[in-house]
């Protein structure tokens, strides 16, 4: 089955030729190695490269475990160059080569050579990367499917497709599977036998108890607020462990190099400032979260967030948790301060756009309780309910705009 992305692909060919090495970063198992080595190779024959241009080199399978070594790699690129006409080096999972760094920027130094190179570790993008290219690293992350990418794949219509995508999730090899019996226990495998193994195997875990309680604590708490203390607390309260707060902050960092989840921090919007603690984590693929949970805790609402979460930064956005202090006077006549919570507090450049994601607006009173903290924001940014009800698309009086979901999610229309 062709899986389109085109999105990924016209992100490849804006960056050909910028003297950057593209590193193409995200989760395992989201296609990062059918973008390169199968739609922008295909891209780049199109376009009239001699095959012959096109090196391409693996590092993961026992075949190509001798390409890990970066001089053995440089070799067996160099003999295939042949003339100064422009190449294209295609490396998949590099961050499994020793000393990778000196073989990007060896691959640098030759001009007729563009590289792309795929990695499943953040830490291979934010601290090796990063540290020793020093702004000529170019990343491309790829996430799953997104809702619009996986409905143009997916034999239905677009409610038994929303049920089934915010169930088991966008990663390419679900939406090849007949039943969903399959699908779970794909995900449950992966999740277990590669996600995990993956990182208790880079980080010499011991206690792999621990790490898969911790798994399971952030996935039932998506949406909402946490830090490792609660979680340290849920620990105690649940279990005999004896895991320490600042066990619990390493393997959270664990997950996040793994790109299994991400934090929105929060953001006092009046104040401008970043409030420390705490956080709320989401999931890169719902569809792994739920796994995690052996598909328990399947609550729509929650697992709309984080969709929505996962769709802005695709889109580019940083998003934050925004919170708005409100005066408010009671009956006695005394001011009380309460502090409102914004879903997300999404920025691209200059632009600012503060989003509540509802599941239902049934009555005034719902729809009061959405626009408290969108009406406490005095500034003329852009403020948007997004509903999984079907609703008309309209401004109010208050010039908040409510927009139904699937708008957003499959036709992309710009909050106008």
């Amino acid at each position: 089955m062709e899986i389109p992305r085109e999105h990924y692909l016209q992100e490849l060919r804006d960056r050909m030729h910028n003297g950057m090495v593209k590193i193409i970063t995200g989760i395992r198992r989201s296609g990062k190695s059918y973008l390169l080595f199968h739609l922008f190779q295909n891209e780049l024959l199109q376009q009239g490269v001699p095959k012959d241009h096109i090196i391409c080199l693996s590092m993961d399978g026992l075949e190509n475990m001798k390409y890990r070594d970066p001089f053995i790699a440089y070799d067996a690129i160099m003999q295939q160059i042949k003339d100064d006409s422009d190449y294209y080096v295609l490396l998949d999972e590099v961050q499994m080569m020793e000393q990778f760094e000196e073989l990007l920027n060896s691959l640098l130094h030759r001009e007729n050579i563009d590289t792309y190179v795929t990695g499943s570790n953040s830490k291979f993008l934010s601290k090796d990367v990063i540290t020793e290219f020093r702004g000529r690293g170019d990343e491309v992350h790829v996430y799953p499917l997104t809702f619009q990418e996986f409905m143009q794949v997916y034999d239905g219509d677009v409610y038994q497709g929303w049920r089934e995508y915010f169930t088991y999730g966008g990663l390419p090899r679900t939406v090849t599977l007949k039943t969903e019996n399959q699908k779970a226990l794909y995900l449950a495998r992966l999740f277990h036998e590669t996600y995990l193994r993956d990182i208790i195997e880079r980080h010499h875990i011991e206690k792999t108890e621990e790490l898969d309680e911790l798994l399971q604590v952030t996935a039932s708490t998506i949406g909402a607020l946490t830090n490792p203390s609660k979680i340290l607390a849920t620990f105690q309260s649940k279990t005999k462990s004896t895991i320490s707060i600042n066990t619990i902050q390493k393997y959270l960092e664990y997950l996040e190099d793994a790109f299994l989840i991400q934090h929105a921090r929060r953001y006092d919007i009046k104040g401008r400032k970043y409030i420390g603690s705490p956080l709320k984590y989401y999931f890169e693929d719902v569809g792994l979260r739920n796994a995690c949970l052996g598909f328990r805790q399947v609550e729509e609402t929650h697992l709309m967030e984080n969709i929505l979460y996962n769709e802005l930064r695709y889109r580019g956005y940083s998003v934050d948790v925004g919170t708005v202090k409100k005066q408010e006077r009671k009956e006695d006549g005394r001011l009380t301060t309460r502090t409102l919570e914004v879903d997300f507090v999404a920025n691209l450049g200059s632009r600012r756009i503060y989003i509540q994601s509802a599941l239902r607006m049934i009555d005034d009173e719902k729809r009061a309780q959405e626009k408290a903290s969108l009406l406490a924001l005095k500034d003329s940014f852009q403020k948007v309910i997004l509903v999984r009800d079907i609703v008309p698309n309209y401004h109010d009086n208050d010039g908040v705009l409510t927009m139904n979901l699937f708008d957003f999610l499959l036709h992309r229309k710009p909050f106008v």
